[in-house]
């Protein structure tokens, strides 16, 4: 060895062999990564498949839902749903009794809708279209999102 010559680090030593090595396990993790991504995708996709379905569920009783409610509109901004319940009562048995309110302030919008058990009770709430209630005539209509 001449004097200007500097000897081999041990770690540029290495065979290549051993590089390859590393490789190959490299490779044999990111494959095994891959398919344990894979089979997650799988379950997520179920999964959504499954929400789906239920979502299609939920949307058949929104419409049922819909089908037995009546629009309520020009109500008192103090009203509270039980009042409102009260005033619909003589119509047939109410499951709820929901008042919009502003999402900004929270007041109350001045309309509500009142869902009936049966659809047919609908008929008895449309008669009351004009009564009076807390002084204000109601404004009672098939749901608009029908």
């Amino acid at each position: 060895m001449s004097d200007n010559e500097v000897p081999p680090r041990p770690e540029e030593e290495q065979p290549v062999n051993d590089d390859e090595t590393n490789d190959e396990e490299e490779i044999a993790a990111m494959k095994k990564r891959v398919q344990e991504m894979e089979a997650e995708a799988q379950k997520l996709r179920e999964m959504q498949a499954s929400l789906d379905q239920q979502q299609d569920g939920l949307r058949e009783s929104k419409e049922d839902i819909d089908s037995r409610s009546v629009f309520v509109g020009n109500v008192d901004y103090g009203a509270s749903p039980e009042e409102i319940q009260a005033h619909f009562g003589s119509c047939g048995p109410i499951n709820r009794v929901t008042i919009l309110l502003d999402k900004f302030t929270g007041h109350p919008k001045g309309y509500a809708y009142v869902e009936f058990q049966e659809p047919s009770l609908v008929a008895n709430a449309i008669v009351l279209n004009e009564s009076v209630f807390r002084g204000r005539n109601l404004k009672v209509c098939l749901n608009p999102a029908i």
